[in-house]
C-alpha cells in the first residue's frame, strides 16, 4: 500500500495544486476525465515506442537518441497534444487562458501515473533498484519532467486557442517535445544535469503561471471567446 502511494501522489498532488490555484475551478468530472485520457494514452504510446525502438535500432542509431527524440518525446507529446485539441478545445469549460495550463498538466500527469506504475511494478529489477528507490527517485524527476512539459504544452495551447492560430500549436508540440527529448538524453548520461534542466524549466513555467494568475485575479467572470 506504501508503494502505490508513493508511486501515483506525486502526479495527484500536483494535479491538486494548479486545479485548486484557479480562480474559476474546473469541474472535477472534466479534471477526472481528461486525467484518465492521460492514462489510456499510454497503451497506444507503448505500442508505438516499442515499434519505432525496432526501427532505429536497425539502422545502428544511438542509444541515447533512440530513447529521446526519436520515440518517447515525439510520441508522448504529440498523443498529450492531441488529446487536448480533439478533446478539451472542444469542452464548454475550456473557456479563459489559465484553463490550459490546468488541462495540460492534467493529461501529462495522467499519463505519468500508469507510466509510473509500469516502471515502479514491472521495471524496478531491470533497472537494478528496488520498486520503492524507483518510485521515490522518479518522483522528483519523472514526475516533474512530465508534469512541466504540460505546462508548457499546455500555455502554448491557450495561446493558440485564446489569443492567436499562428505558430501557436507547432509551440504546443516543439517546446514540450524538446524539452522531453533533453531531458531524457541527459538522464542516459548525466542525471543531475536533467534534474537541473526541470529545475529550469519549472522556475520558467512557475512565472507564465503566475502571470496568468494575475491577470485571472482582475477578472469577475472566467468565459472567454476562442479565436
Amino acid at each position: 500500500m506504501n508503494l502505490l502511494f508513493v508511486t501515483i501522489f506525486p502526479s495527484l498532488l500536483i494535479v491538486f495544486i494548479f486545479v485548486f490555484s484557479d480562480k474559476f475551478k474546473e469541474p472535477t468530472k472534466e479534471i477526472i476525465k481528461v486525467f484518465l485520457y492521460g492514462i489510456l494514452i499510454t497503451i497506444p504510446a507503448y505500442f508505438l515506442n516499442t515499434y519505432l525502438s525496432e526501427i532505429w535500432y536497425s539502422t545502428n542509431a544511438s542509444e541515447g537518441l533512440i530513447s529521446s527524440f526519436l520515440t518517447a518525446a515525439p510520441v508522448e507529446e504529440s498523443l498529450k497534444l492531441a488529446v487536448l485539441y480533439f478533446f478539451v478545445y472542444k469542452m464548454k469549460d475550456f473557456n479563459e487562458p489559465i484553463d490550459g495550463i490546468v488541462y495540460g498538466i492534467t493529461v501529462s500527469l495522467g499519463f505519468a501515473t500508469l507510466e509510473n506504475i509500469y516502471y515502479v511494478y514491472l521495471l524496478a529489477d531491470y533497472y537494478e533498484t528496488t520498486s520503492m528507490a524507483m518510485a521515490i527517485g522518479r518522483s522528483f524527476s519523472a514526475i516533474p519532467a512530465h508534469a512541466v512539459f504540460g505546462v508548457f504544452m499546455g500555455y502554448f495551447f491557450m495561446k493558440y486557442s485564446f489569443i492567436k492560430k499562428k505558430d501557436n500549436l507547432l509551440f504546443a508540440f516543439i517546446v514540450p517535445f524538446v524539452l522531453h527529448g533533453c531531458y531524457n538524453l541527459f538522464l542516459s548520461s548525466n542525471y543531475y544535469i536533467s534534474l537541473l534542466l526541470i529545475l529550469i524549466s519549472w522556475i520558467v513555467a512557475l512565472r507564465m503561471f503566475s502571470r496568468l494568475k494575475k491577470t485571472q485575479r482582475k477578472k469577475k467572470r472566467e468565459y472567454e471567446k476562442k479565436v
